[in-house]
């Protein structure tokens, strides 16, 4: 069975949403780089070592912070970067989840929408594994956390209106103008809109 998106469940997600499917399908190609999977069947993740720090001193791990920013500095920063190759990604989780598996796996973003692995229950799944488990199941699973995210912080009006603008800022922070995300968005859905 395919783990591949369908156009009818991107159209079904949209319905749900209550916005168009060409909008949809703007935000896949423009989050998504292609694909939600690698080449050997795990979802394409990008593991933030920031937020690896972050984690683990919400859960007040401080010993985990310091042995890791000595011994791992590239797992447990103040700063972001350092993410190395796409193909990379699952080992540095590997790593860091040696440390602290539950905090290694809420800093990566998951799959196509690029979903942190820490608003796992704000987006309604009931374990981090549960979500976690949705991520490996298909794209589809994928583009549901991406749509509760979307719900959850409020986006919807703003994809209805077209204003790419705020619902770049809302869903890829205040930076979104480094990448000219709101113009990559604008132009995949003229494309979409199209029938392109």
């Amino acid at each position: 069975m395919s783990k591949k998106i369908t156009i009818a469940q991107i159209q079904q997600q949209a319905a749900e949403l209550g916005i168009e499917p060409a909008v949809l399908q703007a935000i896949h190609e423009v989050e998504c780089r292609g694909s939600g999977f690698n080449a050997d069947n795990t979802p394409v993740i990008l593991f933030e070592r920031h937020v690896m720090r972050q984690r683990l001193i919400a859960g007040k791990l401080f010993s985990i912070v310091e042995k890791m920013e000595i011994k791992q500095p590239n797992l447990c920063s103040k700063t972001s970067g350092g993410y190395g190759l796409y193909s990379a990604q699952h080992g540095r989780l590997a790593a860091a989840a040696e440390y602290h598996r539950e905090s290694a796996l809420e800093s990566c973003s998951w799959g196509i929408g690029q979903v942190m692995g820490y608003h796992w229950k704000s987006l309604g799944y009931n374990s981090l594994q549960t979500f976690v488990n949705a991520m490996y199941k298909d794209e589809a699973s994928q583009l549901d956390a991406m749509c509760r995210y979307i719900k959850v912080n409020g986006l919807i009006n703003a994809l209805k209106n077209k204003d790419w603008k705020a619902f770049a800022r809302g869903y890829n922070g205040i930076a979104f103008g480094k990448n000219s995300y709101d113009v990559k968005l604008a132009n995949a859905y003229k494309k979409f809109s199209e029938g392109a």
